[in-house]
Parts: structure tokens; C-alpha cells; sequence
């Protein structure tokens, strides 16, 4: 019995050997790795934007501003104008039927006003983007307002692996 045990485990490690190296990773021109697409499954819609509304309200925090909640409305108009970026292929604030984020807002039965949107066309990840927000003066003004309560956060990955994020803030 012994002797087969060890028959077995040569073959065994004999096979791994033969398994191929990893692949390098692909650069590109600046001689860095090329980054790997960010694919997001039909099951992470929560994990993702607990993930962002907990990051948000860190942020907030240690600005000394109140924390938000996610509202399914704004979360609502947020994928509509995702999904319509994608559409138009292009990141902008205004959608292919002319709405501006104001309508979207109230289109879905949000009561409360509009603070803010910001958009982003990217392969980065939720929280990649989120960082980049905070970079700018505007998108991180969005994010830090004194008078949101409330955020909306969607996106829509094409098959290419683009994501449009869009995060809504209303008060």
C-alpha cells in the first residue's frame, strides 16, 4: 500500500512539473504592466455600493460632515444615466433626451433637491474611481457637501470591460 502511495505521488509531482510558467504580464508602452479589466458580476450591485457609501462617509467623517445614506431613487438615476452615457458613448451630465441630472433626480420620485453628480468612463474599480473624485475640486466638493444626505451610486460595464460609474447626491 505504501509503495503505490508513493508511486502516486511521483506521477504527481512529475505532472506538476510539466504544468507551464505563468505568462509575464503584458506592458505597455511605459513599460509598466498593463492593468488587468475589473469585471463586475451580476451578484456584487450591493457589495459595491456598501463598499462605496462606507469609503464616502469615512471621507465625510473626517471632513466633519454628517454621513449619507444610499436612496434607491438616486441609486435609480444613477444607473439610467450610466446606462445612457454608455448609449451616447461619451461621460457627460446631460442625457441623450436632453435631461440634465435635475430631471433624472425627479424623474424617479426623489423629493429631496440635487447636490450633485459625478460621472466617470473608466476600467478602474469602484474605489479607483471614488479616489480620483476626491483629486478634483469639483467631484470632491460633490462628495463632501455639507448638505447631502442622501447618494445614489450605479454603473454599467460594457463587454469591452469600460465602466460608466455615476454617483448622485441629493439632500
Amino acid at each position: 500500500m505504501a509503495r503505490i502511495l508513493v508511486l502516486l505521488l511521483s506521477a504527481l509531482l512529475a505532472l506538476s512539473a510539466c504544468a507551464a510558467p505563468p505568462a509575464p504580464p503584458q506592458l505597455g508602452a511605459d513599460g509598466k504592466p498593463l492593468p488587468k479589466v475589473y469585471r463586475i458580476g451580476t451578484g456584487d450591485a450591493a457589495r459595491i455600493q456598501y463598499r462605496v457609501l462606507d469609503s464616502v462617509n469615512s471621507l465625510r467623517e473626517a471632513a466633519g460632515r454628517p454621513p449619507v445614506q444610499l436612496n434607491a431613487q438616486l441609486n435609480a438615476a444613477a444607473a439610467t444615466h450610466s446606462r445612457d452615457m454608455s448609449i451616447q458613448n461619451r461621460p457627460w451630465h446631460f442625457g441623450s433626451d436632453g435631461s440634465s441630472p435635475i430631471d433624472r433626480v425627479r424623474r424617479v420620485g426623489y423629493t429631496g433637491g440635487l447636490v450633485g453628480e459625478n460621472i466617470s468612463e473608466t476600467y478602474e474599480t469602484e474605489l479607483e474611481t471614488l479616489a480620483a473624485w476626491m483629486q478634483e475640486p469639483n467631484t470632491r466638493d460633490v462628495i463632501l457637501s455639507p448638505d447631502a444626505r442622501n447618494m445614489g451610486f450605479s454603473w454599467l460595464q460594457e463587454d469591452n470591460g469600460k465602466i460608466w460609474w455615476t454617483m448622485v447626491m441629493g439632500d
